[in-house]
């Protein structure tokens, strides 16, 4: 792998796999973002978060700073309902214990899966489903 990578192209296939299929399972968008935050960890997470623009409400971000060993998960507030504090918190412990064990790749791919279980099959409005959308930030950020 090259110098400064978090990844390797394999990894980044399946971490994004789990985003995508989180998101289209249920409809909420999930988003993860690799490297070193600018600021407050979980200002920086919410400043994401936030900058997911309509798609906020209805977001989970998960950022992931391996330098500084931070972990943060932020739900919007449609997301939220349905994926509550204490689900992220124990995602949370299983995301840091693969960490811990050197799986970086596969604590996130386990979090989302996590995330995704606890909020359940996408929302159905008007006869139709609610398409979920996803986005990761795999790069290193120094």
């Amino acid at each position: 792998m090259p110098s400064g990578e978090a990844f390797t192209d394999g990894q980044q296939r399946e971490i994004t796999r789990a985003v995508t299929t989180a998101s289209a399972e249920t409809g909420l968008h999930f988003s993860i973002f690799v490297g070193n935050p600018e600021g407050s960890p979980r200002d920086y997470a919410e400043r994401l978060h936030a900058a997911l623009g309509r798609k906020a409400a209805q977001a989970v971000l998960v950022l992931v700073a391996p330098g500084g060993r931070h972990l943060e998960v932020v739900t919007g507030p449609e997301a939220s309902r349905r994926i509550p504090d204490r689900a992220c918190a124990l995602a949370g412990l299983s995301m840091r214990a693969a960490f811990a064990g050197g799986d970086l790749c596969g604590g996130i791919v386990t979090g989302v899966r996590m995330l995704a279980e606890t909020a359940g099959a996408r929302a159905i409005a008007g006869g139709g489903a609610h398409g979920g959308s996803a986005h990761a930030a795999l790069g290193s950020r120094h």
